[in-house]
């Protein structure tokens, strides 16, 4: 059994421009199957820069204080070519679930803090997809090659992306 008092947590914000107070809880706790991290956002931060899917995780977001705003969706589905997405605010007590592959995006649209905790199983996700990056004037992310309207952020330095389809990759500096 282990405890810890996530105010006793130091931040580790993934990018400061995202957010500010990011709190890891699951390695204090030695917790090797689910990840917990707690965030703080204040009005306009993200809990990530990127709509993405964990292709190998399920993910869970429970607003302990204020609203989280959601993009859900983002990736044409193979009976239609256009990419749907849709918005789903989660109120304080509510959670949200996300299938491992459905692509989301959440933050703070809100003028109140939202403080929020995110769990993710099995603990490390190892295939990220990424299909627009918000941060970056909604940028999408499609495979030059195959057209595929999604990449995974690939484990090369030399690369940011590689299509799951037809191993092409990308980089954000060249474009």
């Amino acid at each position: 059994m282990e405890t810890v008092s996530i105010d006793d947590l130091e931040p580790e914000p993934d990018d400061e421009e995202l957010h500010t107070d990011r709190r890891d809880i699951a390695a204090p706790l030695n917790a090797d199957h689910v990840a917990i991290v707690r965030y703080v956002l204040e009005p306009g931060e993200r809990f990530s820069g990127s709509v993405h899917a964990h292709a190998d995780q399920e993910e869970v977001f429970v607003v302990l204080e204020g609203e989280a705003t959601f993009e859900i969706g983002g990736v044409a589905s193979e009976s239609d070519s256009e990419p749907e997405t849709r918005e789903v605010a989660v109120g304080e007590n509510e959670a949200i679930r996300f299938a491992p592959g459905e692509f989301q995006s959440g933050r703070n649209a809100a003028d109140e803090q939202l403080v929020a905790l995110a769990l993710g199983a099995p603990r490390e996700s190892e295939d990220v997809r990424i299909s627009q990056i918000p941060v970056l004037d909604d940028r999408s992310v499609d495979c030059p090659d195959c057209g595929r309207d999604n990449m995974r952020i690939s484990r090369r330095e030399d690369v940011d992306f590689e299509c799951p389809d037809c191993d092409a990759t990308l980089s954000l500096e060249a474009e």
